[in-house]
Parts: structure tokens; sequence; C-alpha cells
């Protein structure tokens, strides 16, 4: 039986030849965010936004929340993927990186399904839950700070609907997840949220190991 291989630049450009459909304004904006401080470490690989938009299509998905936005190309990738009465709501703690995206999603025709919350996001999907909108989202989608990654799982759990869809990014975290000596409150917060959902009985689990780790948990019924 093998095991995983190791993707290198050439074998990556081989994946992208074969199954990349990035259009002209998900270049565009990523070659932007590319140029930003940290953006290419940030930023979503486009595998990853084709992957999350073939989810929310799969799901038949029309409401999507997304935790952490930074310029939006997760953003632009699912809201496409949504038909013309679907809604994302997505969150930052800043509104300068959202308004990057905005002209982005805005020439691709979709940002009218795309509502920008910001401010810090534990308060804000606590509020989403004090609003009434538990089990009321098809796929969540988190990628922001990782000190806060359970907290933000806890929630999504709550609000994402029975046979809905968690996808959580970053979940090997450049490897420091097995390394002993990394012991920061963002790699202590991915080893955490991790063990929640191996132990979590209300979801099916399925961690990926490509890009920096993708788990994707499904909510189970009942």
């Amino acid at each position: 039986m093998a095991n995983q291989i190791g993707v290198d630049p050439e074998l990556l450009a081989y994946v992208r030849e074969f199954s990349l459909r990035e259009d002209d304004v998900l270049r565009a904006l990523r070659t932007h965010t590319g140029e930003l401080p940290g953006g290419q470490s940030l930023q979503v690989m486009a595998e990853e936004g084709q992957l999350l938009a073939l989810l929310v299509s799969l799901l038949g998905a029309t409401r999507v929340l997304e935790v952490g936005t930074f310029t939006g190309y997760s953003t632009l990738c699912m809201a496409r993927a949504l038909p013309p009465h679907g809604r994302l709501v997505t969150c930052d703690i800043s509104a300068r990186w959202p308004e990057i995206g905005a002209e982005y999603w805005h020439r691709a025709g979709v940002a009218d399904r795309i509502e920008v919350r910001i401010g810090a996001a534990v308060e804000t999907l606590d509020k989403m839950l004090d609003e009434g909108t538990h089990s009321s989202f098809d796929l969540v989608f988190i990628d922001a700070d990782k000190a806060n990654y359970p907290q933000y799982y806890e929630f999504a759990v709550q609000l994402v609907r029975p046979g809905g869809l968690v996808v959580v990014d970053n979940t090997l975290f450049f490897g420091r997840v097995v390394d002993p000596t990394a012991g920061d409150p963002d790699t202590a917060g991915v080893r955490r949220v991790n063990a929640m959902i191996r132990d979590d009985q209300r979801v099916d689990v399925c961690l990926l190991p490509m890009a920096d780790g993708i788990t994707l948990a499904r909510r189970r019924a009942g």
C-alpha cells in the first residue's frame, strides 16, 4: 500500500495543468494577495479554493459561513458556487483585507451574495446564535487565528445543519502539530481542535493531508 507522496513544484504544476480551473478574476485576486505582506502564506491554495467550491456545490448549499476572510479568495470561490439566491456570511477582525477582495467579488458578479461582518469572530458567532441561527448553515469554513480554533469549531457545529459540513483549514499547521518544541498558542489551538474533532461523536471526520491540512467534519443527524 502506498503512503502519501511529496508534492514538489513540478508535480504541483502537473496537478494544476490537469485539474485547476482558475479563471482570470480568481487568478488576479490570488496574484494581488501574493504581493501583500504575508500574502503567500495566509491565502488558501488555488486547489483548496476549488475544493471548497466543489463541496458547496455537492451539498447544494444556499447558506455558507466563513470564519476568517483575509482578501476573500476562498470567499469568492464559495460564493460563485452558490445559486443566485445563496448567501455567504464571512467574518474578519478588520475591514482592511476584505475591502481588497470586494473589488474582485464585484467583478465576478457575486458581491450581492456576500455579507461581511467585522469584529472579533467569537463575538460575531455568539451573536449569530443569539439571533437564532442554530443549524442554519450548510457549510462552515474556519480559517482564522489558530489559538481560537477550539471556540470557532464549537460554534460551527452548533451553526451548521445536520448533514452539513464544517471545514477546518491548517490542521497540520506547517508540521508544528508533531513538533515537540512548538508550544506557541496557535500550535496549541490547532492540536486541541484536532483532538476535539477526533473525539466528537456529533460528526464524521476526515483529515486530508492536502495543502496545510484540511479537516472535513460532517455533522451527524440527531
